[in-house]
């Protein structure tokens, strides 16, 4: 069965572009309406129910978007971003494990957010509180982006849905091939799909920092440092995590800094 997508832009050619590269390159994808307002939008989406809406995340002032998410009573559809936000709004869409299109939209970029669509569609329907889990970090998008305020909680995509959690009560990240295993303080630990370098540029590099290509530590819980017979962070309860050779001295400042 066909995803139904509904595209929302207040730019005309910006919504007959995504809509013809989606018909022409996404054949899964049924597109069944498009939008340039609030209203218009809201009204398609209440009737006709689509399974995705591609979202101008400016339409124009930028909170629109936000504030169609939250007038819509029943909440099953997933939201794909589209924007030409860059730098700090890539950081929060990472967080809030939200797809999103830089514009102009890539192709290839586009065919992943649809199959990553089917993919969470297909977990959610197992859940339906998955869905519940989804727009409270929406919420968190909104006021991370809306109000310029950084957004210490981060949405996790494991296999069974979405988990959101404070930054605080992660110990420390693993590499795991293309994918991530966070760990906690709690003991308990989750694998997410999204890659170690998508983590370091999510979390907050004031209290986490990279120490190896496969190791990030928080700094909070650092107990000491060691350079006997190599290098490494001692996370308190005794964890040792090797420090690359390469990125020594930076972390011995970045130590003495939080000091």
């Amino acid at each position: 069965m066909k995803l139904r997508a509904l595209v929302v832009d207040d730019e005309e050619f910006a919504r007959k572009n995504l809509s013809m590269l989606l018909e022409e390159y996404c054949p899964d994808v049924e597109v069944i309406g498009e939008a340039s307002r609030k209203s218009e939008a809201k009204a398609i989406i209440e009737s006709s129910k689509p399974d995705v809406v591609f979202l101008d995340i400016r339409m124009p002032s930028g909170s629109e978007g936000f504030e169609l998410l939250d007038e819509i009573e029943e909440k099953d559809f997933l939201v794909v971003f589209v924007t030409a936000f860059k730098d700090y709004a890539i950081r929060a869409f990472n967080a809030s494990a939200v797809y999103y299109l830089l514009k102009p939209i890539d192709i290839e970029e586009l065919q992943t957010a649809v199959e990553k669509v089917k993919d969470t569609r297909r977990i959610f329907s197992e859940d339906p509180q998955n869905y519940a889990t989804y727009y409270t970090s929406l919420k968190h998008l909104s006021d991370s982006l809306l109000r310029n305020k950084p957004n210490n909680r981060i949405a996790i995509a494991h296999t069974r849905g979405l988990k959101i959690v404070e930054d605080d009560s992660i110990s420390h990240l693993e590499a795991s091939g293309n994918c991530t295993t966070i760990y906690f303080k709690d003991g308990t630990r989750y694998l997410d799909t999204r890659t170690l370098k998508t983590y370091e540029m999510i979390l907050n590099p004031g209290k986490f920092f990279r120490v190896h290509k496969s190791h990030i530590i928080n700094m909070e819980l650092l107990s000491e440092y060691l350079n006997e017979d190599g290098h490494f962070a001692v996370l308190k309860g005794g964890l040792r995590i090797p420090v690359a050779r390469n990125r020594v001295a930076e972390f011995v400042k970045t130590l003495k800094q939080n000091a």
